[in-house]
């Protein structure tokens, strides 16, 4: 990581029992050659999760569990201007640093937030037909989730109002207060783990999801739609 008073880029991954996919994500984050910081907030591991974080010179930040929650708290705690939110099963690929340092270095993206594009780390013709079903909700819903990432800079973030501490679609929420602002999608993905579509099912998680965003743009309390999402 490289070193300065104040970084250019806080990166802020929320963690729980994350052992087996923080390293790697971490890892993917040494093409930057701006100044950053990651921070890693967990909601109480009992794995390597937090030996993992050390190991690779995070700033540890213990937090209530729950993802909105952690998100905020890791905002809270970042020194830079520049916010970027990963999940800890996410890898960013070769070539993303460039281009986010790009937008970074264009000024008038002070007014915007980012997502990266989505991809799963399986060969499979399901894990295709997810990412295009992903590509088109971004394209036509602006609507990116979390396991995308979220580039934004404080001053936006604090306008919006930030994550809010609810327990799922937090990550909704807050793009859906950012669309008046402008969401820039890269072209460099974030590979993310296909863990939970083997074990939930490769139509059931997405339609599983869907059911939700319709819940939960109908008005469903997200503690009723936590219960549907199981």
């Amino acid at each position: 990581m490289v070193e300065m008073d104040r970084p250019v880029l806080s990166v802020v991954i929320p963690t729980l029992h994350a052992a087996e996919q923080l390293e790697a994500c971490i890892m993917s984050l040494a093409e930057l050659t701006v100044s950053y910081e990651i921070i890693v907030v967990d909601g109480g591991s009992r794995d390597n999760t937090l030996a993992i974080a050390h190991l690779h010179d995070a700033y540890v930040n213990p937090s209530p569990p729950g993802r909105g929650i952690q998100l905020n708290a890791g905002a809270e705690a970042a020194r830079s201007n520049w916010l970027l939110f990963l999940h800890a099963d996410t890898v960013l690929e070769m070539g993303w640093a460039t281009e986010l340092q790009t937008f970074l270095e264009t000024p008038k993206n002070i007014r915007r937030a980012a997502a990266f594009s989505f991809s799963l780390d399986d060969a499979c013709v399901s894990a295709r037909c997810i990412e295009w079903v992903v590509a088109w909700r971004c394209r036509y819903l602006n609507l990116p989730y979390g396991d995308q990432g979220l580039l934004i800079h404080r001053n936006i973030y604090e306008q919006v109002g930030g994550y809010k501490p609810i327990p799922i679609m937090e990550d909704v929420d807050i793009v859906w207060r950012l669309r008046s602002y402008g969401l820039h999608t890269f072209s460099a993905r974030a590979i993310t783990s296909s863990t939970r579509y083997h074990r939930d099912g490769w139509a059931m998680r997405p339609l599983r999801n869907l059911l939700c965003l319709v819940l939960w743009i109908s008005g469903m309390a997200p503690e009723k739609i936590a219960k549907v999402y199981g």
